[in-house]
């Protein structure tokens, strides 16, 4: 089994670093569009690590599936990935798979509704 809490771990340590680069090593570097993206992507991971981390102890608990943390991993990469890339320089047609990543996190945390609400059944 993946041990999803230490993967969460590892997301709030990436999201911190990233947070930082992004307060300190990005200013004047980039526009306020491109430091905006960079701010919603760092929030975003930071806010998914720890529902991650959530997700993780649930899984342990039996209470989640892993396919929860997987859309929630995958879709905050891509998510928040696009938007560094697009900071950095990368086209801005680069943001049309954005909402990839944030259909991923979606579906991530219905599934974990879906889980829910089964396990309340039985």
């Amino acid at each position: 089994m993946i041990n999803w809490i230490g993967i969460a771990a590892i997301n709030m340590a990436i999201a911190v670093a990233l947070g930082a680069f992004g307060a300190h090593g990005l200013k004047g570097l980039v526009d306020e569009q491109q430091l905006a993206w960079w701010h919603t992507a760092t929030l975003y991971w930071f806010v998914h690590a720890l529902g991650l981390l959530l997700v993780g102890i649930l899984v342990r608990l039996n209470y989640a599936t892993q396919a929860t943390a997987w859309l929630l991993q995958i879709g905050v990469i891509i998510f928040a990935g696009s938007l560094y890339a697009m900071t950095l320089g990368a086209p801005r047609w680069f943001g049309a798979i954005t909402p990839i990543g944030g259909t991923l996190m979606i579906a991530g945390w219905i599934w974990l509704a879906i889980t829910a609400f089964r396990l309340g059944k039985s």
